[in-house]
C-alpha cells in the first residue's frame, strides 16, 4: 500500500489521540506514515519534513500539536499539500482552547483544516476524503464507509421504536 498520508505530531504524549487518525486510514485502505515532529524542539526536522513530503509522494499531511501548537500552521507554511490541523488538549493546555485557536487562526493564504479538539479520527477520515476524490478505490472505501453509517443510525432508530427508548437505553 502506498503512502499518502503523512501523521505527525509535536510530542510522543499526542500518540494515544493521534493514533486514532491512523486507524481510521487502516480502516478506510489508506496508507500512511507516522512519526514525531517538534515544531520547537527540532524545526530542522519540521523543515525537512515539510518540504520532502510531496516528493515522498504524501497526498495530506496530519499534524497533531497541544499547547502552542505551533507544527500544522508552520508545516503548512512550507508545503503546497493540504495539512489537517488536530488541536490536542495537553498537560500543559488551557482546556485546548489554546491549541484550537493557534490551529484555526491561521493568516490569510496558510490555511489549515482543522477538527475538534482531540478529533484525529475525523482527521483521518477527512484525509481518506480529500484522496478518495481522486483515487477511486479510496473513494469507494469512503462510499461504503459513509453507507456503513446511514445503516447504524437506521438500526438504531428501528431498535427505539420498536422496543420504546426506555428498553433501549444502555444497560
Amino acid at each position: 500500500m502506498d503512502i499518502m498520508v503523512g501523521i505527525i505530531m509535536g510530542s510522543k504524549s499526542d500518540l494515544p489521540v493521534m493514533a486514532e487518525a491512523a486507524q481510521a486510514l487502516e480502516e478506510l485502505g489508506v496508507g500512511y506514515e507516522l512519526t514525531v515532529v517538534s515544531a520547537h524542539r527540532t524545526p530542522e526536522r519540521m523543515v525537512d519534513y515539510a518540504h520532502s513530503a510531496r516528493n515522498r509522494g504524501i497526498k495530506v499531511i496530519i499534524a497533531g500539536a497541544g499547547g502552542a501548537a505551533h507544527l500544522p500552521g508552520m508545516v503548512a507554511s512550507m508545503t503546497s499539500l493540504p495539512v489537517i490541523g488536530v488541536p490536542i488538549k495537553s498537560s500543559n493546555s488551557i482546556d485546548g482552547w489554546d491549541s484550537i485557536l493557534s490551529i484555526l487562526q491561521m493568516p490569510g493564504g496558510i490555511p489549515v483544516a482543522t477538527v475538534a479538539l482531540n478529533g484525529a479520527k475525523n482527521a483521518g477520515i477527512l484525509a481518506a476524503s480529500m484522496i478518495g476524490a481522486f483515487n477511486e478505490q479510496i473513494g469507494r472505501n469512503m462510499d461504503a464507509f459513509k453507507q456503513n453509517l446511514k445503516e447504524k443510525v437506521i438500526r438504531s432508530a428501528e431498535e427505539i421504536e420498536s422496543k420504546g427508548w426506555k428498553n433501549s437505553l444502555p444497560k
